[in-house]
């Protein structure tokens, strides 16, 4: 008989300190769907512009991308992008400056991949189709702004 009565004061002593424990809201970060469209031209010095949609937590938030490389740049193209981004704790974090080390090849048309992280802490990660004419390597540096 003693031991059905401990193993109760047991269950309702966890329940009491589990319900007692104060309780917060989830601060987790999401993950954001991304599709972008960016037409890039460059000369050695090279620059581009497009726009996109970030799709975060059921909500649609559209966004701005201008951008400048430097390094070997010749030709222009332009990309259809999809992915996702990591690391938003607040819709906000996604504007920003974004840096990328890379290079890439398109001839009428080719694939194309991009990893991106900004200061804070957002990484996007894109691929999508591309056309044009272009021979890259080089470092980019990307604004996305919000509209």
């Amino acid at each position: 008989m003693l031991r059905p009565l401990a193993s109760r004061l047991i269950v309702i002593l966890v329940l009491t300190l589990a319900l007692a424990a104060p309780c917060t809201q989830s601060f987790a970060q999401a993950a954001g769907h991304v599709r972008a469209r960016v037409v890039k031209a460059g000369l050695l010095i090279g620059g581009g512009a497009g726009s996109g949609v970030l799709t975060y937590r059921g909500k649609s938030y559209p966004f701005s991308i201008t951008g400048m490389s430097f390094g070997i740049t010749v030709g222009a193209t332009v990309g259809r992008f999809d992915g996702w981004a990591s690391g938003i704790g607040d819709v906000g974090d996604f504007a920003g400056t974004y840096s990328s080390v890379g290079g890439g090849f398109a001839l009428v048309g080719g694939v194309n991949g991009v990893h991106l992280r900004n200061e804070k802490g957002v990484t996007i990660a894109l691929q999508g189709p591309k056309a044009g004419l272009e021979l890259a390597a080089n470092i980019s540096q990307i604004t996305i702004s919000m509209k």
